[in-house]
């Protein structure tokens, strides 16, 4: 019984991504006074048919070979990042690996990812 309860313990200590809706994201960008930085995980070909209005880091998971090596040094130290995907559940694994990592500290996830961003702020994104 106590070895369940330990593990309980251990799981509910685990570091995860914050959930951040379109809404939220929106109103973080538009403030002038702190940085957001985004990376974007999808594939090429989802960035080509709905890019995300604004600078990201691209990181398309399927070529994590590519760059895996330098991820750390491309990632900031003094600004919050929004990991992002077409619906939430890629960024949402990426930024859990993120955290495995130690590279940083806390990390916020896109809810819905672009999909939610095309439909609750700007329908100028297409739907895929």
């Amino acid at each position: 019984m106590v070895k369940i309860k330990d593990q309980q313990s251990t799981a509910m200590q685990e570091k995860r991504p914050k959930n951040l809706t379109a809404k939220e994201l929106n109103e973080w960008l538009n403030k002038t006074t702190e940085k957001v930085f985004l990376i974007d995980v999808r594939e090429d070909q989802e960035i080509a048919l709905a890019p995300f209005p604004g600078k990201v880091l691209h990181l398309p998971l399927s070529k994590s070979s590519e760059w895996i090596n330098s991820l750390q040094k491309k990632l900031p130290t003094n600004e919050p990042i929004v990991v992002l995907c077409h619906a939430g559940v890629r960024s949402w694994n990426f930024s859990i690996w993120l955290l495995e990592q130690g590279f940083i500290e806390t990390v916020w996830n896109l809810e819905g990812g672009i999909d939610a961003w095309s439909v609750n702020i700007d329908s100028n994104v297409p739907r895929y």
